[in-house]
């Protein structure tokens, strides 16, 4: 990787750690959660957003021969969070869909971003990788399209069979439903 592209990989990190923090300031401050989206996180994802949206312009989906793999999981965490802005994410989803093909970025990106994307929209899910949480206050599958053969895509991208990650939310360790959302905050 060249000066040039570090200096992007550490920007597309540094982007993706102030919007974690903001999320940890915020909630030990007891702002989040909340029913309505805070300003402050969606001033921060727009501007996140933006610069994104600008190195895409310029280099396409910042992949791993380009930010690495942390600058480019940190890209995937700012499109991910452009959801007040779902022609943005699905412009990140056809780039990354590129990316995936080319060999610079994994398919599980690909799977939660176009997820994502089709919860937002009203539309089922292919992959299995967005939750609610159900009647008795556990996470189950946002709605998912032929259900029959999600864990054939979901191994197609690098993921595990969803019955896997039901196990793991629901996991050892856990007393029930409460649990995991502290756990999960």
């Amino acid at each position: 990787m060249n000066t040039r592209n570090t200096m992007l990989a550490q920007q597309m990190v540094a982007l993706a750690e102030q919007d974690r923090a903001l999320l940890d300031e915020l909630a030990a401050s007891g702002e989040i959660p909340s029913a309505d989206y805070h300003p402050r996180v969606r001033a921060l994802r727009q501007a996140n957003a933006e610069r994104l949206s600008a190195v895409i312009d310029r280099h396409g989906w910042p992949g791993k021969d380009t930010v690495g793999e942390d600058g480019s999981e940190a890209a995937w965490y700012i499109a991910m969070h452009a959801v007040f802005d779902v022609d943005f994410m699905q412009r990140c989803c056809s780039a990354l869909i590129q990316a995936v093909a080319a060999g610079q970025a994994p398919g599980w990106q690909l799977a939660f971003l176009e997820d994502r994307i089709r919860v937002l929209t009203g539309r089922p899910q292919r992959y299995g990788t967005q939750f609610e949480i159900g009647d008795d206050g556990w996470p189950v599958p946002s709605v998912i399209e032929r259900p029959d053969d999600v864990d054939r895509r979901r191994q197609a991208l690098g993921l595990e069979p969803l019955s896997s990650r039901l196990a793991r939310l629901r996991g050892p360790g856990l007393a029930g439903p409460d649990d995991w959302l502290r756990r999960s905050a």
